[in-house]
Protein backbone atom coordinates (compact mmCIF):
# COMPACT_ATOMS: atom_id res chain seq x y z
CA UNK A 1 0.00 0.00 0.00
CA UNK A 2 1.46 3.39 -1.08
CA UNK A 3 0.45 6.58 0.67
CA UNK A 4 1.23 10.00 -0.49
CA UNK A 5 2.71 12.89 1.30
CA UNK A 6 0.49 15.11 2.18
CA UNK A 7 -2.76 13.11 0.93
CA UNK A 8 -4.88 10.39 3.26
CA UNK A 9 -5.39 8.60 0.13
CA UNK A 10 -3.59 5.14 0.04
CA UNK A 11 -3.27 2.72 -3.26
CA UNK A 12 -2.88 -0.77 -3.51
CA UNK A 13 -1.04 -0.96 -6.43
CA UNK A 14 1.20 1.13 -9.20
CA UNK A 15 -1.00 2.00 -11.61
CA UNK A 16 -4.06 3.71 -9.04
CA UNK A 17 -0.98 5.12 -7.82
CA UNK A 18 -0.04 6.95 -10.73
CA UNK A 19 -3.91 8.08 -11.72
CA UNK A 20 -4.58 9.20 -8.25
CA UNK A 21 -0.97 11.62 -8.48
CA UNK A 22 -2.44 13.03 -11.82
CA UNK A 23 -5.52 14.30 -9.77
CA UNK A 24 -2.72 16.56 -7.70
CA UNK A 25 -0.48 17.31 -10.75
CA UNK A 26 -3.76 17.93 -13.13
CA UNK A 27 -1.99 16.00 -15.90
CA UNK A 28 -4.44 14.77 -18.10
CA UNK A 29 -2.44 12.88 -20.61
CA UNK A 30 -5.57 11.15 -22.12
CA UNK A 31 -7.84 13.13 -25.05
CA UNK A 32 -10.44 13.01 -27.18
CA UNK A 33 -9.84 12.81 -30.80
CA UNK A 34 -12.91 14.16 -32.34
CA UNK A 35 -13.08 17.58 -34.08
CA UNK A 36 -14.05 20.37 -31.45
CA UNK A 37 -14.43 17.97 -28.45
CA UNK A 38 -11.42 19.07 -26.10
CA UNK A 39 -12.08 15.92 -23.60
CA UNK A 40 -9.35 15.25 -21.48
CA UNK A 41 -8.72 12.39 -18.88
CA UNK A 42 -6.03 11.14 -16.38
CA UNK A 43 -7.27 7.53 -17.10
CA UNK A 44 -7.56 5.65 -20.24
CA UNK A 45 -10.58 4.42 -18.83
CA UNK A 46 -12.68 7.72 -18.27
CA UNK A 47 -11.33 8.52 -21.74
CA UNK A 48 -13.03 5.32 -23.16
CA UNK A 49 -16.55 5.86 -21.68
CA UNK A 50 -16.33 9.32 -23.01
CA UNK A 51 -15.82 8.01 -26.51
CA UNK A 52 -19.19 6.11 -26.23
CA UNK A 53 -20.94 9.63 -26.25
CA UNK A 54 -19.37 10.36 -29.58
CA UNK A 55 -20.06 6.54 -30.61
CA UNK A 56 -23.15 6.12 -29.17
CA UNK A 57 -21.94 2.73 -27.89
CA UNK A 58 -24.30 1.51 -24.97
CA UNK A 59 -22.55 -2.10 -24.23
CA UNK A 60 -24.25 -3.20 -20.86
CA UNK A 61 -27.75 -3.86 -21.19
CA UNK A 62 -30.01 -5.24 -18.87
CA UNK A 63 -32.78 -8.07 -20.25
CA UNK A 64 -36.18 -7.24 -18.09
CA UNK A 65 -38.96 -7.66 -20.60
CA UNK A 66 -40.29 -4.35 -21.53
CA UNK A 67 -37.65 -2.35 -20.33
CA UNK A 68 -34.53 -2.38 -22.99
CA UNK A 69 -32.74 -0.02 -20.99
CA UNK A 70 -28.68 -0.14 -22.11
CA UNK A 71 -26.02 1.76 -20.87
CA UNK A 72 -22.24 3.73 -21.29
CA UNK A 73 -20.71 2.32 -18.07
CA UNK A 74 -21.46 -0.81 -15.78
CA UNK A 75 -21.88 1.46 -12.89
CA UNK A 76 -24.48 3.53 -14.97
CA UNK A 77 -26.26 -0.12 -15.45
CA UNK A 78 -26.17 -0.74 -11.71
CA UNK A 79 -27.64 2.58 -10.64
CA UNK A 80 -30.76 1.36 -13.49
CA UNK A 81 -31.47 -1.98 -11.85
CA UNK A 82 -31.92 -0.52 -8.90
CA UNK A 83 -35.17 0.96 -10.36
CA UNK A 84 -36.60 -2.45 -10.98
CA UNK A 85 -35.08 -3.79 -7.64
CA UNK A 86 -36.15 -1.30 -5.32
CA UNK A 87 -32.38 -0.85 -3.90
CA UNK A 88 -31.76 2.22 -2.37
CA UNK A 89 -28.43 1.63 -0.87
CA UNK A 90 -27.13 4.91 0.34
CA UNK A 91 -28.93 6.16 3.10
CA UNK A 92 -28.95 9.63 5.47
CA UNK A 93 -27.05 9.32 8.90
CA UNK A 94 -29.01 12.44 10.18
CA UNK A 95 -31.36 11.34 12.92
CA UNK A 96 -34.69 11.19 12.06
CA UNK A 97 -34.02 11.95 8.70
CA UNK A 98 -35.02 8.17 6.47
CA UNK A 99 -33.66 9.48 3.47
CA UNK A 100 -32.66 7.18 1.36
CA UNK A 101 -31.19 6.90 -2.36
CA UNK A 102 -30.41 4.66 -5.30
CA UNK A 103 -26.83 6.80 -6.47
CA UNK A 104 -24.72 8.45 -4.04
CA UNK A 105 -24.80 11.53 -6.18
CA UNK A 106 -28.10 11.89 -4.46
CA UNK A 107 -27.60 11.78 -1.34
CA UNK A 108 -24.83 13.86 -1.79
CA UNK A 109 -27.60 15.93 -3.14
CA UNK A 110 -30.00 15.48 -0.13
CA UNK A 111 -27.18 16.31 2.15
CA UNK A 112 -27.17 20.00 1.48
CA UNK A 113 -30.47 20.22 2.67
CA UNK A 114 -29.26 19.52 6.31
CA UNK A 115 -26.09 21.58 6.04
CA UNK A 116 -27.12 24.42 3.59
CA UNK A 117 -23.77 24.11 1.83
CA UNK A 118 -24.15 25.66 -2.00
CA UNK A 119 -21.04 24.84 -3.73
CA UNK A 120 -22.31 26.26 -7.06
CA UNK A 121 -22.05 30.11 -7.37
CA UNK A 122 -22.91 32.69 -9.65
CA UNK A 123 -19.65 34.85 -11.29
CA UNK A 124 -22.30 37.51 -12.91
CA UNK A 125 -20.99 40.79 -10.67
CA UNK A 126 -23.02 41.89 -7.78
CA UNK A 127 -25.12 38.71 -8.20
CA UNK A 128 -24.47 36.60 -5.16
CA UNK A 129 -27.15 33.66 -6.47
CA UNK A 130 -25.70 30.39 -4.80
CA UNK A 131 -27.01 26.58 -5.56
CA UNK A 132 -26.96 23.08 -4.12
CA UNK A 133 -27.05 21.32 -7.93
CA UNK A 134 -24.63 22.68 -10.65
CA UNK A 135 -27.78 21.68 -12.91
CA UNK A 136 -29.93 24.52 -10.94
CA UNK A 137 -27.07 26.92 -11.40
CA UNK A 138 -26.89 26.11 -15.09
CA UNK A 139 -30.86 27.25 -15.21
CA UNK A 140 -30.07 30.05 -12.75
CA UNK A 141 -27.59 31.70 -15.42
CA UNK A 142 -30.14 31.91 -18.11
CA UNK A 143 -31.50 34.49 -16.69
CA UNK A 144 -28.74 36.98 -17.17
CA UNK A 145 -27.69 35.13 -20.59
CA UNK A 146 -31.58 35.29 -22.08
CA UNK A 147 -31.24 31.58 -23.18
CA UNK A 148 -33.86 29.77 -23.46
CA UNK A 149 -33.03 26.18 -25.24
CA UNK A 150 -36.19 24.65 -24.87
CA UNK A 151 -38.94 25.40 -27.97
CA UNK A 152 -42.47 24.18 -28.49
CA UNK A 153 -42.23 22.27 -31.76
CA UNK A 154 -46.41 23.22 -32.07
CA UNK A 155 -46.24 25.22 -35.74
CA UNK A 156 -46.68 28.92 -35.63
CA UNK A 157 -46.34 28.85 -32.00
CA UNK A 158 -42.70 30.17 -30.93
CA UNK A 159 -42.90 29.47 -27.36
CA UNK A 160 -38.74 29.14 -25.97
CA UNK A 161 -38.38 28.11 -22.48
CA UNK A 162 -35.84 28.50 -19.39
CA UNK A 163 -36.33 24.92 -18.13
CA UNK A 164 -37.54 21.82 -19.64
CA UNK A 165 -40.82 21.76 -17.18
CA UNK A 166 -41.71 25.11 -18.41
CA UNK A 167 -41.98 23.79 -21.70
CA UNK A 168 -43.79 20.59 -20.44
CA UNK A 169 -46.57 22.66 -18.72
CA UNK A 170 -46.82 25.00 -22.33
CA UNK A 171 -47.66 21.95 -24.08
CA UNK A 172 -50.88 20.51 -22.20
CA UNK A 173 -52.43 23.94 -23.11
CA UNK A 174 -52.00 22.46 -26.73
CA UNK A 175 -53.33 19.15 -25.51
CA UNK A 176 -55.64 20.70 -23.31
CA UNK A 177 -54.38 17.98 -20.62
CA UNK A 178 -54.68 19.45 -16.86
CA UNK A 179 -52.39 17.19 -14.93
CA UNK A 180 -53.14 18.92 -11.72
CA UNK A 181 -56.40 18.94 -9.52
CA UNK A 182 -57.93 20.55 -6.31
CA UNK A 183 -58.02 17.99 -3.02
CA UNK A 184 -60.61 19.73 -1.63
CA UNK A 185 -63.68 17.96 -1.83
CA UNK A 186 -65.98 19.06 -3.98
CA UNK A 187 -63.88 21.37 -5.48
CA UNK A 188 -62.91 19.96 -9.33
CA UNK A 189 -60.23 22.81 -10.54
CA UNK A 190 -57.35 21.26 -12.50
CA UNK A 191 -55.15 23.07 -13.77
CA UNK A 192 -52.09 22.90 -16.63
CA UNK A 193 -49.22 24.08 -14.55
CA UNK A 194 -48.66 23.59 -10.57
CA UNK A 195 -48.14 27.30 -10.05
CA UNK A 196 -52.04 27.32 -11.21
CA UNK A 197 -53.11 25.06 -9.07
CA UNK A 198 -51.25 26.60 -5.83
CA UNK A 199 -52.23 30.09 -6.57
CA UNK A 200 -56.13 29.01 -6.67
CA UNK A 201 -55.76 27.28 -3.43
CA UNK A 202 -54.67 30.76 -1.78
CA UNK A 203 -57.16 32.93 -3.90
CA UNK A 204 -60.38 30.19 -3.20
CA UNK A 205 -59.13 27.93 -0.32
CA UNK A 206 -57.18 30.13 2.22
CA UNK A 207 -58.22 29.84 5.55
Amino acid sequence: MATLRGCAVTLPRTYGRTAHLRTHTSEHPYSCEVEGSGYTATMRVHLTRHIRTHTGERPYSFEVEGCGFSATTRSWLAEHIRTHTGERPYSCEVEGCGYTATVRSSLTKHMRTHTGERPYSCEVEGCGYTATQRGVLTRHLRRHTGERPYSCEVEGCGYTARVRSHLTSHLWTHTSEHPYSCEVEGCGFTAARRSHLTRHKASRHRR
